[in-house]
């Protein structure tokens, strides 16, 4: 089967199913797994579909966004374990930056009564924060009500007035071409904001956020290091010569 139409099978099948495998792949088009991997690279890099462990899924663009509360139940564990990884990498004396996310707020717990200075666009981090005796200032804005963070010509302007030796992120889509994105304009220019002002800048993402794009580009991929559970060799290898990538094992 030429290339041409091994591609149109694939995307046949998937229109099929929406979510297959490689295996089913090769039984469909009668070709060898490493050429199905081939193909998903392909097709993926023209956005016709995500990758995903073990096969390859319909891709979706992504303007929804949901609440802190939608957000805070899932992969709770794998969050954690990503969250526990960022804290081993901040330093006494550190000035670092936590945005807006359910894994940012995860990082807290671990950082209790260290010799840092926080500074935050989350009020929903603010009581834990303080619980664990941690310095802290919080920047100005608008208050977003689904997410609890401050966006915002204010932001921008109050977040100017620091720099950091870390910033930690989190992020709703990380796409080999597209980036890092997030549903909001706002807040995205809040986090492409932090990251110009930090010698290190981490996104914290879970397996699910690997080939999903959102509406608004934060940053190129070569502009942070990736925290993640993801450990799909076929997804490391995709994104590993755009940027580093540091795999949390359970």
């Amino acid at each position: 089967m030429l290339t041409p139409e091994r591609h149109r099978k694939i995307i046949e099948v998937l229109g099929e199913k929406s979510v297959v495998t490689i295996q089913e792949l090769v039984e469909a088009t009668a070709s060898s797994e490493s050429t199905i991997r081939r193909d998903l690279s392909q097709l993926q890099k023209e956005k016709k579909l995500k990758r995903v462990h073990g096969g390859a899924s319909l891709t979706h663009q992504k303007s929804e966004e949901l609440s802190v509360i939608e957000k805070s139940d899932r992969n709770s564990l794998e969050k954690e374990r990503i969250a526990q990884y960022a804290c081993d990498l901040v330093e006494t004396g550190d000035c670092i930056y936590l945005d807006a996310g359910t894994t940012t707020l995860k990082m807290i717990p671990h950082l209790k009564d260290r010799d840092i200075t926080v500074v935050t666009n989350a009020i929903s981090h603010l009581e834990a924060l303080s619980e664990h005796n941690i310095k802290t200032y919080l920047i100005g804005g608008l208050v977003k009500s689904k997410t609890k963070a401050l966006v915002g010509s204010s932001a921008i302007k109050s977040l100017s007035s620091y720099r950091f030796d870390k910033v930690f992120l989190g992020m709703n889509g990380i796409h080999i071409e597209a980036g890092f994105t997030t549903p909001d304009p706002e807040e995205a220019a809040v986090k492409e904001l932090a990251i110009s002002l930090s010698q290190k800048a981490f996104i914290l993402a879970d397996h699910t956020k690997f080939n999903e794009t959102s509406f608004s580009k934060v940053a190129e991929l070569s502009e942070a290091i990736i925290i993640t559970n993801e450990n799909d060799e076929d997804v490391i290898y995709d994104f590993q010569d755009k940027t580093e990538i540091k795999v949390v094992t359970p």
